[in-house]
């Protein structure tokens, strides 16, 4: 459970994320309050998941696999471009993650 609590946080923190820019400076009601709820659920849900995962770890999972959640957001459905760089460079963040969770012993497993 405590994965998926963490997984559920870093979704909610991509879809508040995501909707700031809807916001137009929390001038708009709508996409304001699914920012807030969405930044609200994040934060439960990871206070939940750094009862068994070190807190290094879950943040370094959380904005890790957050930067490419919000980059591919942006790129399908704000049609921002992402360059090669940019890419290898979301590879290297999650070859990090995925390093990190299965060689690491501080990773809660």
């Amino acid at each position: 459970m405590t994965y998926l609590y963490l997984m559920i946080a870093i979704v909610a923190e991509v879809t508040a994320t995501s909707f700031l820019k809807q916001a137009m400076g929390f001038t708009r009601l709508w996409p304001t309050l699914i920012t807030a709820c969405g930044y609200i659920t994040a934060f439960y849900f990871l206070s939940l998941a750094l009862r068994d995962i070190p807190t290094g770890i879950a943040y370094a999972i959380w904005s890790g696999v957050g930067i490419v959640l919000i980059a591919m957001v942006a790129w399908l459905w704000q049609g921002q471009k992402l360059d090669t760089p940019a890419m290898i460079g979301m590879a290297l963040i999650m070859a990090g993650v995925v390093v990190m969770n299965v060689f690491s012993k501080t990773a809660a497993h």
